[in-house]
């Protein structure tokens, strides 16, 4: 499915409605969560197009714990900012503790390394 095509935005956008205030995702989780034809490059470009879909973007962050968005907002540093506002601490280097602040939606907690689930079914 393509990246623009409605259905594949709208499935990412499901997901990251979901996450709740002061918790983040990375592009990759959302990736392997959605499964086949997903990537956190795919999922980045479609996160952003989501300024007019009422989606908490600023939520969804880099495999690292940062901000991707850094020097190509305005203001500097949005997406931090919105997230710090929301009780999510960064390091002085701007990288907040992906173990104290990644969301996992129900079911998607531990990976299993027998099978590959996605939200929308297994992907066999």
């Amino acid at each position: 499915m393509n990246r623009d095509h409605p259905s594949y935005r709208h499935k990412v956008y499901e997901i990251v409605r979901q996450i709740p205030s002061g918790r983040v995702m990375t592009y990759g989780q959302i990736a392997e969560i959605l499964g086949e034809g997903y990537t956190a490059r795919t999922v980045g470009y479609v996160m952003h197009a989501a300024g007019d879909e009422n989606v908490p973007w600023q939520r969804v962050i880099n495999a690292k714990g940062g901000s991707s968005t850094g020097k190509v907002t305005v203001p500097v540093n949005l997406q931090q900012r919105l997230l710090e506002e929301e009780g999510v601490k960064f390091s002085e280097k701007g990288f907040c503790d992906l173990e104290r602040y990644r969301w996992y939606p129900e079911g998607f907690e531990a990976a299993d390394d027998d099978e590959t689930a996605t939200l929308f079914g297994d992907a066999d």
